[in-house]
């Protein structure tokens, strides 16, 4: 995956260190829930030792719980096999300063296998760049952006944890879609965030109010898909860091409350020749001044509206994703597509050069990097096969009760995902195996909870 540069190169990180402004480099990849894992590095270890050759990890990263507990059931790593160690590679194109923390650079890193030096294949970013690769040698480039949504809170995370997680106070006390007035309220978390992303390399575009209580958008500018998964990844990171540092929380589940919107991670596509936008139409707008797509603007949105529900997962990775899937929610709950229609799965925006697939399946807890490749992986099938999409939807989907929903939990959609051909041709049985159980462990997890939904309906009435 090459990468353009948005921060640090090597030699400038030597002279920072030099000048004593940099003494920590973060080095970090990202686990199947799509959290940054790693280490903290002395930076001159990092540059005479690890910049241009790797530092290792327990293999068993992997295949950890949110608890980070050891599970069993995977062929990648387990008890059997002794837990032995990946390497971590870094990408010099990531580097950058993470000026959000104290005197402290981060860069993202390949998980490698030790034995064989190539990429191991059930880590995320191998996972997309395997997908970008399939894309490239059709002779493409993707530019892509993902939208993330978040509430903040008054609480620390200390505090919430301690609450666990109850009564918390949302930051903003009134819908405040766009509303600038709540969200200069909160700009003393937002501005930190827009000026810390900026100062890291991470271009920023804009933020607003979205319409939950104290539920905000900081949107980043677009770039290639391996540029725009890794910012992703940083973005959240840097928003945690920077909320732990001023004493609020800030969340990335896709319904934290019910009752409350979800929160989204609308992705945006387009395929690239060159200069030129592969998906817009050879006669520019039509009569009704719509840029109605090329040919591969259709396979590719065929591909990606077939392949949706057996992909699932890679949008949709927690159990809580699904309770963001209502109607009237701003959340979609059919597939189909349409021309600028927020009730739509598929929402083509622009023209021209602005040509693009907007996916609004997604919520904020997605693993960006498994989502993109989900999406390259279903588009490149509908290229490669010529499919047409059907037609475009106009009204409410909502109201489209013909229309089938979108899967309506983890366990249905990791089973499509399971039994799906398309998707072990894509990704092969290694990595659909290995997700299949990473979900299914996430699954029983849950059913085995005891909730507060359950004492308060059960302790007493039944």
């Amino acid at each position: 995956m090459t990468l353009p540069s948005d921060g640090l190169t090597l030699d400038g990180l030597r002279h920072e260190a030099s000048e004593r402004r940099i003494d920590t480099v973060v080095v970090a990849f990202a686990d199947p829930y799509g959290r940054l894992l790693g280490k903290r590095l002395d930076v001159d270890h990092f540059l005479d030792k690890v910049a241009r050759s790797s530092t290792h990890v327990c293999d068993y990263l992997l295949t950890a719980d949110m608890e980070m507990q050891p599970v069993q059931g995977y062929a990648f790593a387990n008890w059997q096999r002794g837990y032995g160690d990946v390497a971590l590679r870094p990408d010099p194109a990531t580097l950058r300063r993470a000026s959000w923390l104290a005197a402290s650079a981060i860069v993202l890193c390949e998980v490698i296998d030790v034995g064989s030096g190539a990429p191991v294949a059930v880590a995320p970013r191998s996972i997309l760049r395997r997908q970008l690769e399939r894309v490239r040698s059709a002779g493409f480039e993707v530019e892509a952006a993902s939208e993330l949504e978040y509430y903040v809170y008054e609480d620390t995370y200390r505090q919430a944890f301690e609450r666990g997680y109850r009564d918390l106070t949302p930051m903003g006390w009134y819908l405040e879609d766009y509303h600038l007035l709540q969200g200069t309220r909160e700009e003393r978390f937002t501005a930190e965030a827009r000026r810390h992303l900026r100062d890291s390399g991470i271009p920023v575009e804009s933020s607003k109010g979205e319409w939950g209580l104290g539920q905000h958008e900081v949107n980043i500018r677009h770039a290639d898909v391996g540029t725009m998964a890794d910012r992703h990844l940083l973005l959240k990171q840097a928003l945690k860091e920077i909320a732990e540092r001023i004493g609020v929380s800030v969340t990335f589940m896709a319904k934290p409350y019910a009752g409350q919107a979800g929160s989204s991670c609308h992705l945006h596509l387009s395929l690239w020749s060159g200069d030129a936008n592969a998906f817009a139409g050879p006669d520019g707008l039509g009569p009704d001044g719509r840029d109605h797509g090329s040919s591969v603007f259709r396979h590719f949105l065929a591909g990606w509206v077939e392949h949706v529900h057996e992909t699932m997962v890679f949008y949709a990775p927690t159990v809580n994703a699904y309770k963001r899937y209502e109607d009237a929610s701003w959340a979609p709950t059919r597939a189909a597509w349409s021309v600028d229609n927020r009730t739509a799965g598929f929402r083509v925006v622009g023209s021209g050069p602005s040509l693009r697939i907007e996916c609004r399946i997604p919520g904020a807890d997605v693993n960006a990097y498994l989502a993109f490749a989900a999406s390259l992986a279903s588009g490149l099938d509908g290229i490669e096969r010529g499919l047409e999409p059907p037609a475009a939807f106009t009204g409410d989907l909502y109201a489209a009760g013909d229309l089938p929903r979108l899967p309506r939990s983890l366990r249905e959609a990791t089973d499509l995902f399971a039994a799906s051909a398309f998707a072990r041709r894509a990704f092969g049985d290694d990595v659909v195996d290995h997700y299949a159980h990473f979900f299914r462990t996430e699954q029983a997890a849950y059913d085995a909870a005891v909730t507060d939904w359950e004492r308060q309906r059960y302790f007493e009435r039944i």
